[in-house]
């Protein structure tokens, strides 16, 4: 099911049409199912995917004639890879957000930081380099009690984020428009998404509210945007093929406050007060129940909403999937039961306000 999405914006150009595109991170799946779609475009003559291990069997037979070559981005070897293939056009998608499965916080941060400095160091000495596309995350604006309504592209954070992924992403950005401006040549654009969520993608995102029990910060219910998988999919295929030089946030629609995705996930909510939100993140990443880091837990107490009107008017996309229909579709395609059924579950708050009544 492809999403149409919305017409080019008068400033994009077909022109722009690449020859040979590298896409890094392609085992995983944005990576390597934008790998499938860019292979499946006639008027792009080749397409290299890089990773350090190589896709899933699945995943390779629907790359079709992608070539994958198993390289590691940290290694100055890439830029032979750029330079032998003569790349035109970089999708920089191997940003990974979950340390467990990136082999510690170490690794991760080796893996984001020291990955892109090399990849962009190889970038800037090919000169057949014209475009570079980075999927980065709306956790560079961070979460935190005084954050307006909305985030736009020419906001900061008011406080930086301190670590984990949404400072590797900050870091990242930052080492791109250094590169932008010792390539002017080169169109650099950013795609801040938001969480995305959809019938076959794992996150962090989707591993949490798979759960039937889940921990929310006592107290607060934070605002919350999310992208359909395809949607994610469309924006960065479009971004590889045009024009589109800048910054923009990508995000579905509309949003949902945390309980009430839980509830349409079918789960059950149980408020965890905040001293001991930490420990509670601690054990679930160690029981690998769902690898959530403490900036991740912060998001749960403010929560993120970001305004689209940029990438709605100047890069010319608007995701067909809304934040509410982008949640429901993940719920029905993984097939998520309410974990208590209608009767149970209202016995279950009868009890509770009688004890509540009891205790006034």
């Amino acid at each position: 099911m492809t999403p149409p999405g919305s017409p080019p914006d008068a400033g994009a150009t077909t022109a722009g049409v690449p020859s040979v595109v590298l896409v890094t991170g392609v085992s995983r799946f944005l990576g390597g199912h934008l790998a499938a779609r860019l292979a499946a475009d006639p008027r792009i003559e080749r397409i290299v995917g890089v990773d350090t291990v190589p896709p899933s069997r699945d995943l390779l037979r629907r790359m079709g004639r992608a070539e994958f070559v198993r390289a590691d981005i940290r290694n100055p070897l890439i830029a032979k890879v750029i330079s032998g293939a003569g790349v035109d056009t970089v999708v920089h998608a191997a940003l990974s957000a979950a340390p467990g499965s990136s082999g510690g916080r170490t690794a991760m941060k080796e893996m984001n930081v020291i990955g892109t400095m090399q990849l962009l160091a190889a970038c800037q000495k090919a000169s057949s380099v014209r475009r570079v596309v980075l999927k980065s995350t709306t956790a560079v604006y961070g979460s935190g009690s005084r954050d307006p309504a909305f985030f736009d592209e020419s906001m900061t954070p008011k406080d930086l984020p301190s670590g984990g992924y949404a400072k590797d992403a900050a870091e990242i950005e930052g080492y791109l428009r250094g590169f932008g401006r010792r390539r002017p040549d080169v169109t650099t654009t950013v795609l801040r998404f938001c969480n995305y969520v959809g019938p076959r993608i794992d996150t962090v995102m989707t591993g949490y509210f798979a759960l039937p029990v889940v921990p929310t910060v006592l107290g607060f219910d934070p605002r919350l945007q999310f992208l359909h998988e395809e949607d994610a999919l469309a924006v960065l295929e479009r971004a590889a093929t045009e024009e589109h030089p800048g910054v923009f946030n990508v995000a579905g629609d509309g949003v949902l406050t945390l309980s009430q995705a839980i509830r349409r996930a079918g789960r059950v909510e149980v408020g965890v007060p905040s001293p001991a939100v930490g420990p509670v993140g601690r054990v679930l990443r160690s029981a690998r129940v769902v690898d959530y880091t403490p900036e991740q837990m912060r998001f749960l107490n403010f929560g993120r909403v970001v305004d689209t009107s940029r990438l709605k008017e100047r890069f010319g996309f608007r995701p067909r999937w809304t934040t509410v229909q982008a949640f429901d579709d993940y719920v029905r395609g993984r097939a998520l039961r309410p974990v208590l059924g209608s009767e149970r579950l209202a016995a279950a708050e009868r009890m509770v306000l009688a004890a509540a009544r009891r205790l006034a």
